[in-house]
């Protein structure tokens, strides 16, 4: 059964190819047949990494608009300083957040050509309103870990410690992929565990011990090792059940689309992979 083309999304496409005629006819001579090469080239590639290995040596240029989860927020950083060395005339801007606002922003309309989220399940949110340009791809998983101050005062030392009398332990909340993992963890440990504050993403949530507002959080070991010396952490079994896979795509009406492929081919990237699992993500 073949799925209808919404309207609006049919004449958003049409402008752009109708503005994409527009900027060949400003090209003439040995100029045209450069673009007719580029064309041909860019027809017969297909995806991100063949994009991306391109996306190395073609040209981009202009602003790249990544929405990334929050616990992404020191590597993205990271990769897009090199992004933009590597493609003079670029400018890589960030939304760093949780993942379920950013998804809302994006489906109502909010400009951006890359998302990078915490979990398949914010990712489908995306996804199942049409605004991705492809199949998203994970390209990390990443696993929780507990958050103590500096010395670990409290002497936590498993996740059932966190259920203690007194203890001051915040978690994200359940609509973010931090929370509902955390949740996960509890479940797999047979524990309940009501938190002094629920945050709306993991940076957030790390926060409050880092002024020492908590004891304790459960975070991700990313967070945990971009925080330094402010915190200390300690893992856990239950963590196993849960760990969440990173996708990334380009979105559907990016403004941007051929730099948004080359951003994305570098996040995939051997370099990237060494960046990412040096922050303390996992590979696929």
């Amino acid at each position: 059964m073949t799925r209808s083309v919404p309207r609006t999304r049919r004449i958003r496409r049409s402008l752009r190819v109708s503005g994409g005629i527009r900027r060949s006819l400003r090209v003439s001579g040995a100029g045209a047949a450069v673009l007719l090469t580029l064309s041909a080239c860019s027809s017969s590639s297909g995806g991100d990494e063949d994009a991306g290995s391109a996306g190395s040596s073609a040209k981009v240029s202009g602003q790249v608009t990544v929405f990334a989860a929050a616990s992404l927020k020191e590597s993205f950083t990271k990769l897009g300083e090199t992004f933009e060395q590597r493609h003079p005339g670029t400018e890589v801007s960030f939304n760093f957040g949780g993942s379920d606002s950013l998804a809302a922003g994006i489906t109502s309309g909010a400009p951006a050509d890359v998302f990078a989220s915490a979990s398949p399940k914010t990712m489908a949110t995306v996804t199942d309103a049409g605004a991705a340009a492809g199949e998203p791809s994970t390209f990390v998983r990443n696993r929780l870990e507990i958050a103590t101050l500096p010395g670990n005062p409290e002497r936590i030392s498993s996740l059932q410690d966190l259920t203690a009398s007194g203890l001051k332990v915040v978690l994200c909340d359940q609509s973010v992929p931090c929370g509902a993992a955390a949740q996960k963890a509890l479940a797999a440990g047979g524990l309940d565990l009501t938190p002094v504050s629920y945050e709306q993403d993991v940076k957030a949530a790390l926060t409050k011990v880092e002024l020492k507002e908590a004891d304790a959080a459960l975070v991700y070991r990313t967070d945990v090792r971009a925080a330094g010396g402010k915190v200390a952490g300690v893992d856990f079994p239950e963590a196993a059940e849960a760990v969440n896979d990173y996708p990334i795509t380009v979105l559907e009406d990016a403004p941007n689309p051929g730099a948004a492929k080359a951003f994305v081919a570098l996040v995939k990237s051997a370099e990237g992979q060494r960046v990412l699992t040096d922050a303390g993500f996992g590979t696929p």
